[in-house]
C-alpha cells in the first residue's frame, strides 16, 4: 500500500471536530497534507465544533458539496451525513475510509446505540472500515470493542462510543497513512456477530410504546397529576431513578 500524501476530511459533530483537529496536528509528523474539508453545519453544536472555522484557520479549502471533491490519496469520513456515490468515492486514489460509531457487521446505518440497547447487547464498539457503494458495508481495517454497562442509557452509550472512536482514530492514523493494515471483509464476521441495517426514521417508531404498556390507569394517573410548574408524574426504575411522563404540548412550554 502506498504512503498517503493528501487527505480530504468529511465530518461533523464534536467527534468529527476532534478527529479533524488531530488530523491537522499530525500533518508534519506523519508527512501528509489535508487539502479539503466537507462538512455540514449542525446548529445543535454551534460554537463547540465548528469544523469550517478550524479549516479556515489552517488555510484548508472548505468544499460545498461532495461533487466538489478533488482527487486525493485518502478520503476520511467521521460522522458525515451523506452517502457518497461510486464516482465520488473514486476521487480517493488509495482509500476511502469511514469511522462508524458502532461494531460491524452487527449495526450498519443509524440508531445503532438504541438498537443495541433494545437488543440487550452486553458489548458495543466502533469500527474503521473501507467505504463502498453500500451503507457501512466495506471491509474492516480496525475495530475497538468494549462492554456495555448494566442499565445503560442511550446517552451514556453514545458518550462511551465517542471516546472509543476518538481513541481508534488517533491510535490507527499512523497505520492508515503508511498503509500497514489488512482489510477484513465483513462477510467473514457475519456468522459470528450477525448483521443489521437501520435507517434514521426508524427511531420515530421505536419511541412510541406499545398500546398495551399504556394502561387506562396509567393514563388516568398522568392526567390527574400533570400540573405545569410542578414535578411531572413518573415511573421509578429498579435502581430508584425517576422516568418522567410528559405530554407533547408541555414539552414546548
Amino acid at each position: 500500500m502506498q504512503q498517503i500524501q493528501t487527505v480530504v476530511f468529511l465530518g461533523s459533530k464534536p467527534i468529527g471536530y476532534q478527529c479533524f483537529a488531530h488530523l491537522i496536528g499530525q500533518q508534519d509528523i506523519l508527512g501528509y497534507k489535508v487539502i479539503g474539508l466537507l462538512t455540514q453545519q449542525r446548529t445543535e453544536f454551534a460554537g463547540a465544533a465548528n469544523l469550517t472555522q478550524l479549516a479556515t484557520q489552517h488555510g484548508i479549502p472548505v468544499l460545498d458539496t461532495p461533487d466538489d471533491l478533488p482527487e486525493t490519496d485518502l478520503l476520511y469520513s467521521v460522522q458525515y451525513h451523506a452517502i457518497l456515490t461510486p464516482a465520488q468515492l473514486a476521487k480517493a486514489r488509495i482509500a476511502a475510509l469511514n469511522l462508524h460509531m458502532a461494531p460491524l457487521p452487527e449495526y450498519r446505518g443509524a440508531n445503532q446505540f438504541s438498537m443495541a440497547l433494545l437488543d440487550g447487547k452486553t458489548e458495543f464498539g466502533t469500527t474503521l472500515h473501507l467505504m463502498d457503494a453500500r451503507i457501512d458495508h466495506g471491509a474492516i481495517l480496525f475495530q475497538k470493542r468494549f462492554p456495555i454497562p448494566d442499565a445503560c442509557w442511550v446517552e451514556d452509550l453514545y458518550t462511551l462510543t465517542e471516546t472509543a472512536s476518538l481513541q481508534l482514530f488517533t491510535e490507527t492514523l499512523p497505520a492508515v497513512v503508511s498503509g500497514t493494515y489488512t482489510p477484513v471483509p465483513q462477510q467473514e464476521l457475519e456468522a459470528q456477530y450477525g448483521s443489521q441495517l437501520h435507517y434514521k426514521n426508524e427511531i420515530r417508531t421505536l419511541k412510541e410504546l406499545p398500546e398495551a404498556s399504556c394502561s387506562e390507569q396509567l393514563l388516568r394517573t398522568v392526567r390527574a397529576t400533570s400540573m405545569p410548574g410542578f414535578e411531572p408524574p413518573y415511573l421509578r426504575t429498579a435502581g430508584g431513578e425517576k422516568i418522567y411522563l410528559v405530554r407533547e404540548k408541555d414539552l414546548k412550554r
